[in-house]
């Protein structure tokens, strides 16, 4: 395991977005939820208590004590409940791990972030105007964007339940949490080195892929440029 502390300072509050009720409880929209309801579970946190407008529970993580929060606000009034429990904790930005829905990402896949912008995402925006930052740790949890045939909005398309294989949600969710504990156990620098990594000379072989679509026969299938990164590689 990494030293926690090269990754200084540690978590101290995992947030799981979502809107509440049984209505959007399956709904792509509510992937950080679910993922967070799954990490309480793992971690032995026992019930969720109402407080911070939402269901707060606290536990042991790998690294320390870490406190667990699902707003029960709606999504776009998320920081009316982050805000308030991580003023409490003394958690600054960094110190505070959101876990979220994420069209950008390929459904399937999860991605780690430090910081950045809110994309569009309602709850994020509601947070970084919170907690003063958006410089938060964010879990993002692929549910990608809608195929041309869904007739409907982004909105509509996150409000809606998955229809992919229930098996496939779960994996999702699995992968979510996955990476989640290796956030708390080892810092997300660390987790991010190990759950974006590709597989050796997948790049190359993408490159290669390019190359014979946009040349078909004048591609040199050993030409894989293996040392060089390609285009947003890096």
């Amino acid at each position: 395991m990494a030293d926690a502390a090269a990754d200084a300072p540690p978590v101290r509050l995992v947030v799981g977005l979502g809107n509440p009720g049984a209505k959007y409880a399956r709904t792509r929209h509510n992937a950080g939820q679910r993922v967070v309801q799954e990490l309480a579970l793992c971690l032995d946190a026992g019930r969720f208590a109402t407080r911070y407008a939402g269901h707060y529970a606290e536990a042991r993580g790998p690294s320390g004590p870490v406190a667990l929060l699902i707003p029960a606000t709606y999504m776009n009034d998320s920081g009316s409940s982050v805000g308030p429990a991580a003023g409490t904790l003394h958690a600054a930005a960094g110190q505070v791990l959101v876990v979220h829905d994420d069209i950008d990402v390929p459904f399937g896949e999860v991605r780690g972030k430090r910081g950045g912008g809110h994309g569009g995402h309602n709850g994020l925006r509601s947070i970084t105007s919170a907690l003063g930052s958006s410089d938060f740790l964010r879990i993002r949890v692929g549910v990608g964007r809608a195929p041309a045939a869904f007739r409907g909005d982004e909105a509509a398309w996150v409000l809606a339940a998955f229809d992919e294989p229930v098996a496939d949600v779960h994996t999702l969710i699995e992968a979510g949490l996955t990476m989640t504990e290796a956030v708390l156990a080892d810092g997300m620098d660390e987790a991010i080195s190990r759950f974006h990594a590709r597989p050796a000379g997948e790049r190359a072989r993408a490159r290669t892929e390019r190359r014979r679509a946009d040349a078909p026969g004048d591609t040199d299938p050993t030409a894989t440029d293996a040392g060089e990164p390609g285009p947003g590689s890096v």
